[in-house]
């Protein structure tokens, strides 16, 4: 489990040192650079046998990114990550004035604003405590004038959804009239050429997070206040494999829709936010716990709790679908 993924990033910085040291060398380079595509090409094909691990217990869908989830019967799959019409995920982001955007890392209470979708999935209410609600039409933005936002340092496309929303997100967040805007990414692709292909709208790392249920639990068993899945922010959680079996998934497929292994999913401080109060818990859990036994010394003091998933054959994933895996 997490060992094997241990001595997998050991071997991958390993490859990468040798390659590089063999990039000034004419033919040993073309035959390291050949080898690198065929195995690209092996790793992106799917395995010919699938072996079940269980079913689909929980999904999660978070419109806005920071902010509270919208739990779901079934959702459809496309490589910007779970959606149903407007209904998307991470395609909402809070920035500040100059358009970069804020998370639940520097202010915790926005885990509490939880966003609603009309039946046909167009309109937005978003409530919040102390707060009158407040509705966005998010069709209507598909048709709004780009003004830019940044993740990570890096420029996406977005458009402003207005002084309205504005207000409400600085009033609840900052107890200003202004300072905040809410940002709507409108394209069906990633545009984050930084990233990965996988790497969605405007998520942090990429389009699809999973683990199942057994690893929360045991997680569970270390802490003296417990933790829910909501803590880690999932879109699936899986009901039936041992605590941590989705370290050795490399493929997982959802009924018919299919998800390629991308990376261990490192956990930092927003890990410590109740989503049920929006505060951060003062003794730094379940992170400081985490640390203890889940880190992968190849990628630092981010301990590893679920896995990050790209989409490899588009579908739809509902409640109770088997999942299977393949290494």
């Amino acid at each position: 489990m997490l060992s094997k993924l241990i001595e997998e990033f050991s071997a991958a910085s390993a490859s990468k040192q040798a390659l590089l040291v063999a990039a000034g060398v004419g033919t040993v380079a073309a035959t390291a650079v050949g080898a690198y595509y065929v195995k690209k090409r092996i790793d992106n094909t799917p395995p010919k046998q699938w072996r079940r691990a269980g079913e689909i217990n929980e999904i999660f869908v978070y419109p806005i990114k920071s902010c509270g989830p919208i739990k779901v019967s079934r959702i459809g799959c496309s490589s910007l990550g779970p959606q149903r019409q407007m209904l998307r995920d991470r395609i909402f982001m809070v920035t500040n004035e100059d358009g970069k955007f804020v998370t639940a890392r520097q202010k915790p209470k926005m885990v509490l604003i939880r966003p609603q979708f009309d039946s046909s999935f167009e309109r937005m209410t978003l409530s919040a405590p102390g707060m009158d609600d407040i509705t966005v039409d998010v069709k209507a933005l598909l048709d709004g004038p780009q003004s830019n936002g940044v993740v990570w340092g890096e420029t996406v496309p977005t458009v402003d959804c207005g002084d309205a929303v504005a207000k409400w997100f600085s009033t609840y967040i900052l107890g200003a009239d202004k300072g905040y805007r809410l940002k709507f990414y409108p394209l069906n692709e990633t545009c984050r050429k930084k990233s990965n292909e996988d790497s969605g709208s405007l998520q942090d790392e990429t389009s699809y997070m999973l683990f199942n249920t057994a690893t929360v639990e045991d997680l569970n068993t270390r802490l003296e206040q417990k933790v829910t899945a909501l803590q880690f922010r999932p879109n699936f959680v899986v009901k039936g494999p041992p605590a941590y079996a989705e370290d050795n998934w490399r493929w997982v497929k959802i009924g018919n829709t299919v998800f390629r292994y991308v990376k261990p999913c490192l956990r930092c401080v927003f890990t410590n936010i109740d989503p049920a109060k929006g505060v951060s818990n003062q003794e730094g859990q379940p992170l400081k716990t985490l640390k203890g036994y889940r880190k992968i010394p190849a990628l630092g003091e981010s301990p590893a709790f679920g896995i990050h998933l790209g989409l490899r054959k588009a579908g739809e994933v509902s409640l109770g679908d088997p999942v299977y895996y393949g290494c």
